[in-house]
């Protein structure tokens, strides 16, 4: 660490990873209402638990994504955060708006629409605070005056986040209109924008720890983003095949969605060879293993997967079935879920007493490896009941209720498989909070020499 202001980034990890735990218990505990009977169903209903483990996810990323700019952008224009007073502030309020708003699910204060359940107070609370946020990096960027493409990419992906949530404050009485202004958010947020945001973060990683040029990372950094931003916006369309829009949707979302692999495809070749020219070097293995696992994973959950799911002919079946979880799951693990993680692995020698960029951590590796299997576990779980329920009730004509109690045998699979991926989480949750932080707000910090480059790794 370089920059006193870089500890920030630890109170936002710290949170993050919390809420990370939080959401992995709702997650367990929406999986075991598939089995019933289910004695919470009159206090913590179906309904209420998914939509709190959907939320938490999509909170918790967010928190590590602003966590992780807090700490690259520093390095990335080699100055001090403009306001740390105003950070802390930010995540404070930032904080307490996700407790209200899950407390407010728990007594059905929401807006009921799926993925963007939050009520109004909470959504412009979230505006405010992601406008502190901007604030606060762009006054960063502009007091160094480097401008870098990976801090660009990663900043514009968070300013485009923000932007993109303004639809979610539209309210609208038609169902049909409603759905095709979510996916505004929804889709061009985790298939747009939060993209740029993992492209960034694997950029600096990859030029930290593998030592290649940066002038050639970010020449492919422009390519992978320009094919994902591109390609994801038209593919915004195979949400649009079945919920009463035109036609001329439908080979738009196919086109275009299969198009959206070939970034993702490229970006995991693009990591790989990276970091097979450092000969994998550097002495941070588990940062190495995140960052390189978070771009397979991609394309796997995100492209593969996504691939399968999302092509018209497929979707007519499957849309609505739990073939849309084993993509989703996947997919969110891999693009965002472990390249937080990657980022907070690579920063934690830097914001604990330990300090040690070689510390082998046997618990890492477990939370690694854990999280990895687990969640292949799970998705081939829910693989394995998406396509017995298509057959059964879409092909076989079998009712709703009557498919659920013949596919019980996958989800006692998906909760075994949750349990070990959980047990990895909690692995790398207990590792971090095992190690101590630096003081968060003063005492003494490292030595800055303004005119010496942020450090990258070197090849031997």
């Amino acid at each position: 660490m370089r920059y006193r202001s870089q500890r920030i980034a630890y109170a936002y990890f710290a949170v993050a990873l919390f809420l990370y735990g939080l959401q992995l218990a709702f997650g367990m505990l929406s999986a075991a209402k598939y089995l019933g009977p289910d004695p919470l169903i009159d206090i913590l209903p179906f309904d209420v638990t998914k939509a709190i483990h959907t939320n938490l996810l999509i909170v918790w990323v967010l928190t590590g994504f602003m966590g992780a700019a807090y700490y690259v952008v520093p390095e990335e224009s080699r100055t001090e955060i403009y306001s740390p007073r105003l950070a802390y502030w930010q995540l404070g309020i930032w904080t307490v708006n996700g407790v209200v708003a899950v407390v407010g699910y728990m007594f059905g204060w929401t807006e009921g629409n799926k993925l963007l359940e939050q009520p109004v107070p909470v959504k412009i609370t979230i505006v405010i605070v992601m406008l502190m946020f901007l604030y606060n990096i762009f006054r960063t960027m502009m007091k160094g005056g480097r401008w870098t493409t990976t801090e660009n990419v990663l900043v514009a992906g968070l300013g485009l986040a923000a932007l993109l949530y303004l639809p979610a404050l539209l309210q609208f009485h038609n169902y049909t209109v409603s759905i095709f202004y979510r996916w505004w958010t929804i889709h061009l947020w985790v298939e747009g924008v939060w993209e740029m945001v993992q492209a960034g973060l694997l950029a600096y990683l990859l030029i930290r720890l593998s030592g290649a040029d940066r002038e050639m990372l970010e020449k492919w950094l422009y390519v992978i983003v320009g094919l994902v931003f591109i390609a994801g916006i038209i593919g915004t369309a195979h949400h649009y095949y079945w919920v009463g829009v035109p036609q001329y949707w439908l080979p738009l979302g196919g086109i275009f969605s299969a198009r959206v692999q070939l970034a993702l495809f490229a970006m995991a070749m693009w990591a790989y060879f990276a970091m097979r020219r450092s000969g994998f070097s550097h002495p941070n293995k588990l940062a190495i293993h995140w960052t390189v696992g978070s771009a397979i994973y991609t394309a796997f959950g995100a492209g593969l997967l996504g691939l399968a799911h999302t092509w018209p002919s497929v979707n007519k079946w499957t849309h609505g079935t739990l073939i849309t979880p084993m993509h989703g799951h996947s997919a969110f693990f891999g693009a965002y879920v472990m390249v937080v993680l990657a980022v907070v692995t690579y920063a934690m020698p830097h914001l604990t007493r330990d300090g040690d960029e070689g510390r082998e951590s046997t618990l890492g590796y477990w939370a690694f490896w854990l999280q990895a299997a687990g969640m292949l576990g799970m998705t081939m779980a829910f693989a394995t009941a998406g396509i017995a329920q298509t057959y059964l009730e879409r092909i076989m004509g079998l009712g709703y209720l009557e498919t659920q109690l013949k596919i019980q045998v996958h989800f006692l699979m998906l909760i075994g498989a949750a349990t070990v991926f959980s047990v990895g989480a909690a692995c790398f949750i207990w590792d971090f909070f095992r190690q101590r932080p630096i003081e968060l707000f003063g005492g003494p910090g490292p030595e800055v020499d303004a005119d010496r480059p942020a450090p990258e790794a070197v090849l031997t």
